[in-house]
């Protein structure tokens, strides 16, 4: 049973920066491509951020290009997002997806199963 939980929201204030983890299991790590999303209250879930199997090509959306660093061990099953910078508007809960088997990683229909998410909060 694939299972992928993420670590290191919290609180954090406009300027200041966190950094998320997801810890995978269940799954052939290496195969997959990994990436990052997030729903803020009333909104739909975006795609934030993705990586390829090799951690060679890395995707990110408009909103947090310059700002958020995804990135992968694959000897410890985990993935990173290292976020610089934040807005209030980065407000939400962010959630740790797998792609699909043969997967780039570079669109949101990529991923197929996500985490239960963590909550990101940050004050103006």
């Amino acid at each position: 049973q694939v299972q992928l939980v993420e670590s290191g929201g919290g609180l954090v204030q406009a300027g200041g920066s966190l950094r998320l983890s997801c810890a995978a299991s269940g799954l052939i790590f290496s195969l997959h491509a990994m990436g990052w999303f997030r729903q803020a209250p009333g909104k739909e879930r975006e795609f934030v951020a993705g990586i390829s199997r090799s951690a060679g090509s890395t995707y990110y959306s408009d909103s947090v290009k310059g700002r958020f660093t995804i990135s992968r061990d694959n000897a410890k099953n985990a993935i990173y997002l290292q976020m610089n910078s934040l807005r209030p508007e980065d407000t939400a809960i962010y959630y740790c997806a797998r792609g699909a088997l043969g997967s780039s990683g570079r669109l949101s229909q990529d991923y197929n199963q996500w985490g239960q998410g963590t909550q990101v909060t940050v004050s103006s």
